[in-house]
């Protein structure tokens, strides 16, 4: 079996252990699954060095990426208008299992996700330095200049996790975080990761929504985020890591700014304010660089949920 038919065999295994999740109720386990797919659909369709599947193939694996995305918001929010039901994503089973022959009309009205360019970690700080020095010659404020895009995506924030006897759940609300230059960042948000000391994911990563509210050299979030797993389940040197990203219009990709990590020690009751640090993202935390000697955090509030 050739590797692009390994890879859309993969695939489907994806689509069928989500869609069979939701089928029996499992929401969360569900949400996790469409989220990976949706990434490593998207991650194909803007690879720019893949040959495997034409320009048109690529569209519809975007497609497919939207509607699972799609999917997992009205999982996420009954109240959704816009619900796509479980019904109408299993009809995608068989675009994705002949992805390589299909050429028939997508059935569902919909749009690939905005191309934002996956970056690797180096290419990713070589473009930052570019933007840097353009940023300079232009002057503050020229993010201005750049035309609407469509809007961001409202984030992958997961639900509670059912309580369970003797058992604590842990939510964190990002309250807001510190930068000199907040007024200037684009479409800001965070992604949320829990890594043991290898810095491998203990659970599903999650996206905040955009963050709309800027004041002075702060960015306001006022999200609530829940932890995937009951703190006594958390592994030792177990850490959170709060990953504070931006889009870059000039290089059309979304950029890491700073990161910024708890660990387990740190996990109790109320609010707590926690350093900043400079990219690239060091989930080992082996070599920690401060992004600022000015008094510029990031505030959360933590809240435990017990089951007695």
């Amino acid at each position: 079996m050739s590797d692009v038919n390994k890879t859309v065999q993969k695939w489907h295994a994806s689509f069928r252990k989500g869609t069979d999740f939701d089928s029996w109720g499992q929401l969360v386990e569900a949400i996790d699954e469409y989220q990976i797919l949706a990434r490593q659909l998207q991650k194909e369709v803007q690879s720019a060095n893949s040959s495997d599947f034409t320009e048109e193939q690529k569209k519809t694996l975007g497609k497919i990426a939207t509607c699972l995305e799609m999917r997992s918001a009205s999982l996420q929010c009954t109240q959704s208008k816009e619900e796509f039901k479980l019904e109408d994503l299993k009809k995608l089973e068989t675009i994705i299992t002949n992805i390589l022959s299909y050429n028939k009309e997508f059935p569902f009205d919909v749009q690939p996700v905005p191309l934002r360019k996956i970056l690797a970690p180096g290419e990713e700080e070589n473009l930052e330095l570019e933007e840097e020095e353009e940023d300079a010659a232009a002057g503050a404020g020229s993010a201005e200049a750049f035309p609407p895009r469509a809007p961001a995506l409202q984030g992958t924030l997961l639900p509670r996790l059912p309580s369970e006897p003797g058992m604590t759940l842990l939510t964190i609300k990002i309250e807001k975080i510190g930068l000199k230059d907040a007024g200037q960042c684009i479409d800001p948000y965070m992604t949320i990761s829990v890594k043991d000391l290898n810095g491998v994911d203990l659970n599903p990563v999650q996206d905040t929504p955009v963050a709309t509210r800027k004041e002075d050299t702060y960015i306001h979030f006022s999200v609530d985020v829940e932890i995937q797993r009951h703190v006594e389940k958390l592994p030792k040197g177990a850490a959170i890591f709060f990953e504070f990203k931006h889009y870059k219009p000039k290089k059309r990709f979304t950029s890491t700014k700073c990161f910024a990590f708890m660990e387990m020690d740190e996990i109790k009751p109320g609010p707590i304010v926690i350093e900043l640090y400079k990219k690239p993202t060091d989930f080992k935390r082996k070599k920690l660089q401060l992004l600022t000697k000015k008094p510029l955090y990031l505030h959360l509030h933590q809240t435990l949920h017990k089951d007695s």
